[in-house]
């Protein structure tokens, strides 16, 4: 009997370690395709909703897997649907596949030269957020998947979303767009995994937080009207720029002495105001554009609530009216606990125990937050700095970099993410 039981491990063993040793095989034979893909996606970038030849190569490789494709969904996505060899759940993958307007400075062989037209002004396009290795790195992770149909109890929808930057002024797009078209129906999804790189993080590492990881979004608009008037006679008038002067110092005290900051982060910038044409005159009306960056239900209601308040009361105050409109951009970024604690010991087993951290939140804003609204979902960050870097650039910035080593640990961490998941 002992021997019989010790023959059982030995062969338990010696399966699981040539399941293993095939994968590794297909995540060699996957990392260079990948580069090349992010190096392609990298030198033709393409706007919010425009991405159409992104979309066409996207579309090639998956129906070159045998998978169901969708295209055109949510304008320009690209969904596969990869149909496993036993019946069980169904988890999705996420991508976003657009670039920013934005005029590349480095000096990469694959440095992007595109221009194009954004909001009526000339300008480069450029991945300067990372995209393109998002792209790359799903496009792989379909591949090994494809190759292993026979590990994968349920199926695996990948999901190509373009603008999550946002869509173009009087479109519609992104995520929420993609969830109004049912793209987490048909099969119904049952829990969805993201990543997003990041040129701060060394290679190697994975960073993560349970709950909100990163901020919900709105964006504000404050219109106040004055009085116009002659520059030297300031009171025969009501000074609308005066009035925005306040409106943004009284702003600034709900962040600074009503919202509970040790409880999460809370952020009111005002980046834009028009006001005025000549410097002798008082204008009759000013204008202000803002984001609302919160990581908190009740805070949020509560800023936006004492926002819409002050705003009105403040501009009465010195004799003039003003209004707000507030809109929402994305919702809270919010990792599901349970699935939080289910998929960190994969991630720890991929990267390595030490190289999986716990972070703060980020007051940044993510559109895969809409669908977690829908479906229980884990984001979360891969490292692109390369080690011992002494320089490395934000995202959104001409001078952004990742480093191509950083992207086979994405490939495995959210292929291992779906087979576990999956076969759990």
């Amino acid at each position: 009997m002992k021997k019989i039981a010790t023959l059982a491990i030995l062969a338990l063993s010696s399966f699981v370690y040539s399941q293993e040793s095939a994968m590794e095989q297909d995540y060699a034979d996957i990392e260079k395709k990948v580069i090349d893909w992010r190096r392609h996606f990298h030198q033709n970038p393409e706007l919010s909703n425009r991405e159409f030849k992104t979309a066409e190569k996207i579309e090639k490789h998956l129906k070159s897997l045998g998978m169901e494709v969708e295209t055109k969904v949510a304008h320009t996505g690209v969904v596969g649907l990869l149909k496993g060899d036993l019946p069980g759940k169904v988890v999705a993958l996420r991508a976003d596949i657009d670039a920013l307007p934005v005029t590349e400075r480095n000096d990469l062989p694959y440095k992007s030269t595109v221009t194009s037209e954004f909001l009526g002004e000339k300008t480069g396009v450029m991945h300067a957020c990372g995209h393109d290795t998002h792209t790359a790195i799903l496009m792989g992770v379909a591949e090994v998947l494809s190759k292993n149909k026979d590990k994968i109890k349920g199926s695996v929808k990948f999901i190509f979303q373009p603008a999550e930057e946002g869509a173009p002024p009087g479109e519609e797009g992104g995520a929420l767009l993609m969830v109004k078209q049912g793209v987490l129906k048909s099969p119904d999804v049952d829990a969805i995994f993201g990543l997003h790189i990041n040129s701060q993080t060394p290679v190697g590492e994975i960073r993560y937080k349970s709950g909100g990881i990163m901020a919900a979004t709105q964006r504000f608009i404050i219109k106040v009207k004055g009085k116009q008037s002659h520059g030297s006679q300031p009171w025969s008038g009501i000074d609308p720029i005066l009035i925005s002067a306040k409106i943004i110092d009284g702003l600034q005290t709900i962040i600074s002495r009503e919202s509970n900051l040790t409880n999460e982060a809370a952020v009111i910038t005002v980046g834009k105001i028009k006001s005025g044409v000549r410097f002798n005159i008082i204008p009759e009306s000013a204008e202000m554009i803002g984001t609302i960056r919160t990581l908190d239900y009740g805070m949020k209601e509560h800023i936006n609530k004492r926002m819409a308040e002050m705003v009105a009361d403040i501009a009465k105050a010195y004799g003039g009216s003003a209004t707000i409109d507030i809109e929402d951009t994305t919702d809270i970024t919010f990792n599901d606990h349970a699935l939080v604690k289910q998929m960190l010991p994969t991630m720890q087993y991929i990267a390595g125990a030490e190289n999986v951290k716990l972070q703060k939140a980020v007051t940044g804003g993510e559109d895969f937050s809409y669908f977690q609204r829908e479906v229980p979902g884990f984001y979360f960050f891969l490292g692109g700095m390369t080690p011992g870097s002494t320089e490395s650039f934000p995202h959104h910035t001409p001078d952004f970099k990742i480093d191509d080593s950083g992207l086979l640990l994405g490939v495995k961490t959210l292929t291992q993410m779906s087979l576990d998941y999956l076969n759990k």
